[in-house]
C-alpha cells in the first residue's frame, strides 16, 4: 500500500515537471515570436511613405472607457433619448461616443484648500530617453508631474496642459498631443517634422481643480452673459417709445431661468429651427416692437475660492530645456502628404506645423496662394461665410488682400453684418454674416440675425457653391445640451442640402485657442469643439481644423489670430475649395 502511493506520488511529481517544461517551451517560443513580429514591424515602418505617427484627433485622455466614463455635467446621457434627437438619426451609441468625446477626468477628493490645487511652480517637465540626434518623422516623448501649492505629487488627473515644440530662429513650431494618465501625470507625444533644433514648452492652462469651477459655473450660472433687446414703436403726439430690456436663450434650468421675473416674457420662436430666443417683457410696448439686439454685459458670480483657483491660468512650467538636434532621414527633409484634399478627412495629431511661418498640413496636400492663384480657383464661386468674427476675419482677409473683389456698402453694422463682396468680371460673390442669437455683439438689427441651419435650407447648392461656418466662441457659457442642439439642427440642413445638391463644398471652420477666463475659457471652447467634429465626422464635409494652428504659434494666443496665422488658415481653406490647383 504504501509503495503504492509513493508510486502515485512519483507519478505526480513526473506529471508536473514535463507540465512545466511544456510551460516553459512554449513561453520561450512566444518570446522568438514576439521579437521576429517586432523586427518585421520594423521592417514595414521603413517601408511606410506616410509617418504612423498620424492618429487621429481623438480624446487626451486615455484612463477611461463607455464602462467608467461618467455623464459630463450639461449632457444628459442616462434618459431616455427625446424624439427631437431620434429624428435627426442619434442613437445611444452615438450618444455614448459623444460622451466620450466630452469626458473630463475630476479630482477624486473634495477640494478642501486652494493649496490643494496644481501649482505651475512646482510642475515640471522631462524629456524621456533624450538622444544626442534624432532624424525627422521620429516621435519625441516628454513626461509631465503635477505638483500642488505645497509641493506634493498630485495623484489624480484633469489638469488641461497644452504643449508644443518649436524653435525660435526658424519660426517653428508643432503641437503635442497630451494624454492623462490620471494619476498626476501625463505624457505628450511630439512627432518631429522638421530638419534642424528644437525645444519643448509646456503650459498649464487650468488646474483639474479650476476645470471643476469652469464646469460649476455652467451648470448654475449660464446667464452670467446677458444681452439686451431694444423695443421701438409709436408713442403719443406722434412720439416715438423706446425701451431697453434683457435677453437670453430660451432654457429654464442652469440659472437661465432667472429671466422670467414679473409677468414674465416675450418669446420669439423660430418654427424652421425650433429655436427660442426670450426677453423681458417691456413696460409699454408690444412684444412685436423688437428692433434691435445687442451684448449686454457679464455677470461675475466666481467666489473668493473660484478666483483664487483661475488665477493659476496659463503659465508655464518648468522642464528639460535642452535642445533637440533633428537630422534628414535617408536625405528627406520634409515628411510628404500625397492625398489629395476631399471631404470627410479626418484631423490627425498632429495636423501640421510651421516652419518659416508657412504651414504644412498633414490633413491632405495643400498649397500656398498668391493673389492671381485665390482669383483663379475663387473664379465662378459664390461663397457663403456664416459664424462669427473670427471667419469674419477670413472675410476681411479676402478684401484685403485680392483687389479684383469689392465690399458693398448694405448699411448695416459691420460687426455682424450681413456683409457682401463681388467681382463682377470673374463672377464671384463672397457673403459673411453673423449666425444667429446668442451673439455678443453692438447693436444691430434684430432681423438680420439669422440661424445657420435656416440659410442652408434657404440655399440650392450646386458646383459652384461653397458653404463655410463655424460655432464656438459665443456658446461656451451654455449648457452642453443647448449648443448639441444647434449643432444638430445644423447638421440636419447640411445633410438634406447635400441630398438635393450633392456637389456642394461645405466647410467646417473649428475653434480658435485664446480665451482663458470665466466667460471664453479654452476648455470650454475645446469641448464645444469636440460636439461639433463628432457631429459631423460621418456626414462627407470638409473640417479645417484651426485650434492646433492657434494654439502652437509663437504669437500671443489671441481669439482674432494675427495676419501669418490667417493667410495660412486661407490657403488651407483654398487648398479645400480647390483641389485641382495642387
Amino acid at each position: 500500500m504504501t509503495k503504492s502511493l509513493m508510486g502515485l506520488k512519483s507519478h505526480e511529481v513526473h506529471k508536473e515537471r514535463s507540465c512545466l517544461w511544456k510551460l516553459f517551451t512554449g513561453l520561450c517560443l512566444l518570446v522568438v515570436l514576439f521579437f521576429l513580429v517586432l523586427s518585421f514591424m520594423g521592417e514595414e515602418r521603413e517601408k511606410r511613405p506616410l509617418p504612423s505617427f498620424l492618429s487621429l484627433y481623438s480624446v487626451e485622455h486615455s484612463c477611461h472607457n463607455s464602462s467608467n466614463a461618467r455623464s459630463p455635467a450639461g449632457i444628459n446621457f442616462q434618459t431616455q433619448i427625446s424624439s427631437f434627437y431620434s429624428e435627426l438619426g442619434i442613437s445611444l451609441d452615438a450618444y455614448s461616443r459623444l460622451q466620450q468625446a466630452v469626458y473630463w477626468e475630476e479630482p477624486d477628493r473634495s477640494i478642501t484648500s486652494v493649496s490643494m490645487s496644481t501649482s505651475p511652480a512646482h510642475t515640471t517637465f522631462i524629456i524621456e530617453n533624450l538622444k544626442e540626434s534624432y532624424q525627422i518623422g521620429e516621435e519625441l516623448f516628454v513626461t509631465v508631474q503635477a505638483k500642488d501649492s505645497d509641493n506634493k505629487f498630485k495623484r489624480y488627473g484633469g489638469d488641461f496642459f497644452q504643449a508644443k515644440l518649436f524653435w525660435s530662429k526658424s519660426k517653428a513650431s508643432v503641437f503635442g498631443e497630451v494624454l492623462d494618465l490620471c494619476n498626476g501625470s501625463y505624457r505628450v507625444r511630439f512627432l518631429l517634422p522638421w530638419v534642424g533644433e528644437a525645444q519643448v514648452a509646456v503650459r498649464l492652462i487650468h488646474s483639474s481643480e479650476a476645470v471643476e469651477v469652469l464646469k460649476r459655473h455652467r451648470v448654475t450660472d449660464s446667464d452670467r452673459v446677458y444681452f439686451y433687446g431694444y423695443y421701438e414703436g409709436p408713442g403719443p403726439d406722434k412720439t416715438r417709445l423706446s425701451e431697453t430690456v434683457k435677453c437670453n436663450v430660451k432654457w429654464d434650468k442652469n440659472g437661465l431661468e432667472s429671466i422670467r421675473t414679473g409677468d414674465c416674457c416675450c418669446e420669439y420662436n423660430d418654427p424652421r429651427s425650433g429655436e427660442t430666443w426670450r426677453c423681458q417683457r417691456p413696460k409699454s410696448l408690444p412684444c412685436s416692437a423688437l428692433v434691435y439686439h445687442s451684448m449686454g454685459g457679464y455677470t461675475d458670480s466666481l467666489t473668493y475660492k473660484d478666483k483664487l483657483l483661475m488665477k493659476q491660468t496659463n503659465k508655464d512650467i518648468s522642464g528639460d530645456k535642452s535642445i533637440i538636434k533633428i537630422f534628414s532621414s535617408r536625405g528627406n527633409t520634409n515628411i510628404d502628404v500625397t492625398e489629395k484634399c476631399h471631404p470627410g478627412l479626418h484631423t490627425p495629431v498632429p495636423a501640421g506645423f510651421y516652419l518659416n511661418d508657412v504651414w504644412t498640413s498633414f490633413v491632405c496636400r495643400t498649397r500656398h496662394f498668391t493673389t492671381q492663384k485665390i482669383t483663379e480657383c475663387l473664379k465662378d464661386k459664390d461663397i457663403y461665410m456664416m459664424g462669427d468674427s473670427t471667419l469674419r476675419q477670413w472675410f476681411e482677409f479676402f478684401v484685403n488682400e485680392v483687389p479684383v473683389l469689392k465690399q458693398m456698402n448694405l448699411h448695416v453694422q459691420h460687426q455682424s453684418g450681413p456683409l457682401l463682396a463681388v467681382d463682377v468680371e470673374n463672377n464671384i460673390d463672397l457673403h459673411w454674416r453673423a449666425h444667429g442669437v446668442p451673439l455678443r455683439t453692438r447693436k444691430t438689427a434684430f432681423a438680420d440675425l439669422h440661424y445657420i441651419s435656416n440659410e442652408i435650407d434657404d440655399l440650392a447648392g450646386g458646383p459652384h457653391m461653397v458653404i463655410v461656418f463655424n460655432l464656438g466662441p459665443h456658446f461656451t457659457t451654455y449648457p452642453l445640451d443647448f449648443f448639441t442642439q444647434r449643432v444638430l439642427r445644423i447638421r440636419k440642413a447640411v445633410l438634406a442640402l447635400l441630398q438635393r445638391a450633392p456637389e456642394t463644398t461645405v466647410i467646417i471652420k473649428t475653434v480658435n485657442t485664446g480665451r482663458k477666463n470665466i466667460f471664453g475659457s479654452d476648455w470650454y471652447s475645446l469641448q464645444l469643439d469636440r460636439i461639433l467634429q463628432w457631429a459631423f465626422q460621418d456626414v462627407g464635409v470638409y473640417i479645417l481644423d484651426v485650434w492646433q494652428m492657434t494654439a502652437c504659434h509663437y504669437n500671443d494666443e489671441d481669439i482674432h489670430p494675427g495676419p501669418v496665422i490667417i493667410k495660412n488658415e486661407i490657403d488651407i481653406l483654398l487648398s479645400f475649395i480647390c483641389p485641382k490647383l495642387i
